[in-house]
């Protein structure tokens, strides 16, 4: 792989400032997975999770992203069982607007009501007077997308949230919510294959907002095999080409490749150090995304 584990750091990618004053490394980590099946319930290695927590942090990470939804409830009190007390620096954000009923099951919930006693479950399992980043999961169909947000800034205003995100959205509703409260992040689906929000991505960068691309890997037979001659050539893994390319990408991306397991963690961090050759950007940029429901 690319790096030693004994020189692997997040730090190794740069930083990125959210809302002017939380300063990360853009190698982050992502926590939906430390739950069970169908992200839900427990872990089936209630200790290899914690160790993953545990050892993201070792690395350089300061930016953990996770949801009330997941588990529900199981990564957030994993986090907190793992890290608390949290060590100075380290940003947890999470999110709301999904509440679960089974694995793989997903109802859309971001009512004003939701919103105001979900967040109080999210302070008490991750041990925290103040959530650093809270993100809207998904705009809600059933509720009006001003009155979440409406919803969101009175978080904000009372003290339980220092800012506000989104995730899965257009750039329509970044530009609504941008009229309604200040927004630091958003969390869309992206990749080198898969570049549909490129718009969304292009105007973060405009205007210094945080782009957090989930599924950054290869989305097609054609991209895996750009990435997998480029890994092999490189002695390196697909995981770290596809995540070198989005840190190259923009430099508002903040990435936050998601693992259970210590070893596939570290690969991914060692993708802080890898640097694509202009060449290997180029040909991985020209990969001709497929739209994501024909894949």
């Amino acid at each position: 792989m690319a790096s030693s584990a004994a020189h692997l750091s997040a730090a190794q990618a740069g930083t990125i400032t959210l809302g002017g004053d939380l300063t990360v490394n853009r190698m982050g980590y992502g926590a939906m997975r430390i739950t069970g099946k169908g992200i839900w319930g427990p872990p089936e290695n209630h200790a290899a999770a914690l160790a993953t927590l545990r050892r993201a942090v070792e690395l350089g990470v300061n930016f953990i992203d996770t949801a009330d939804s997941y588990g529900p409830g199981v990564s957030e009190e994993l986090i907190a069982e793992a890290l608390h007390p949290y060590p100075a620096g380290l940003v947890i954000t999470t999110k709301v607007g999904w509440v679960r009923h089974g694995p793989g099951v997903w109802q859309h919930n971001a009512s004003p009501v939701h919103i105001a006693e979900a967040v109080e479950g999210s302070l008490k399992r991750l041990r925290l007077d103040r959530i650093d980043v809270y993100q809207l999961h998904v705009p809600d169909p059933a509720t009006s997308f001003d009155a979440s947000m409406e919803a969101l800034a009175r978080l904000r205003e009372q003290g339980k949230v220092r800012h506000i995100a989104l995730s899965n959205v257009t750039l329509e509703h970044l530009q609504r919510a941008l009229k309604i409260v200040p927004i630091v992040s958003v969390q869309n689906r992206y990749s080198f294959s898969d570049r549909e929000w490129d718009y969304v991505l292009d105007f973060c960068e405009a205007n210094g907002i945080a782009f957090i691309p989930w599924s950054p890997l290869a989305q097609s037979r054609k991209a895996n095999e750009v990435v997998e001659k480029i890994a092999a050539a490189r002695g390196v893994s697909t995981a770290v080409v596809s995540l070198a390319w989005a840190l190259r990408r923009s430099p508002v991306n903040l990435l936050i490749p998601g693992t259970s397991n210590v070893r596939h963690l570290e690969d991914n961090i060692s993708a802080a150090a890898f640097h694509l050759t202009g060449e290997e950007f180029a040909e991985l940029s020209a990969v001709v995304p497929k739209p994501f429901w024909l894949r």
